[in-house]
């Protein structure tokens, strides 16, 4: 399963640096910064390969103010877990969390080679709070993988709140893995917490050999 989500996160995870534009509809904001982001990693993408942390750096400072992930972290805990943790204790899931999402797109960005990508038109009435960007995203052997970011209306800015790629619902994914981390662990918050970034990384690392 991982290795499925990182052949398409090769690209198409790029699209995730929604910048905080004024008015633009969800789908507009999405094509900007995505021909935005990927004119910075061709700019500077041997330079990220041999300083990891500068990129990971320079994602977070794109990501990080535009992805919702107080919302997506919460989601990935689930009503179960977030309603035991204390405030201290969702706050170091949500750094986290943000850290672990950092290095796993950031690593699938750095594969990326000049991909096709195409947003699809907008169909249908949209939601003013909640809404779908759909993209495909055609790969180097012209494989197409069909891409959908669910983003909600935070205080007038759009933020992402999911993303669906070729099928695999990457929120249910961590929260399946989240979960699994607490039965490995007897249920340990803290532990469960304060490994999550290795987690993520074993289990890439996983995608990686297979």
């Amino acid at each position: 399963m991982f290795k499925t989500l990182r052949n398409g996160l090769l690209i198409c995870l790029a699209a995730i640096s929604f910048q905080a534009l004024a008015a633009p509809a969800a789908h507009e904001v999405v094509q900007q910064t995505t021909t935005t982001l990927l004119a910075d990693l061709k700019a500077n993408k041997e330079q990220y390969r041999t300083d990891p942390g500068a990129f990971y750096n320079a994602l977070n400072s794109i990501l990080g103010p535009v992805v919702d992930v107080d919302g997506i972290s919460r989601g990935v805990m689930t009503v179960r877990y977030s309603r035991q943790a204390s405030p201290e204790q969702m706050q170091r899931f949500q750094e986290n969390f943000k850290r672990s999402l950092m290095q796993f797109y950031g690593n699938a960005l750095l594969e990326y080679n000049n991909q096709d990508i195409r947003v699809l038109p907008v169909s249908g009435q949209q939601d003013p709070e909640r809404t779908s960007v759909n993209m495909e995203i055609k790969d180097g052997k012209g494989v197409v993988y069909p891409l959908s970011y669910t983003m909600v209306s935070l205080d007038g800015t759009w933020k992402m709140r999911n993303v669906v790629i070729n099928g695999i619902n990457v929120g249910k994914l961590f929260r399946d893995q989240f979960a699994q981390a607490m039965q490995d662990n007897r249920n340990d918050l803290d532990k469960v917490i304060d490994n999550w970034t290795e987690t993520v990384a074993k289990a890439r690392q996983g995608a990686n050999a297979s």
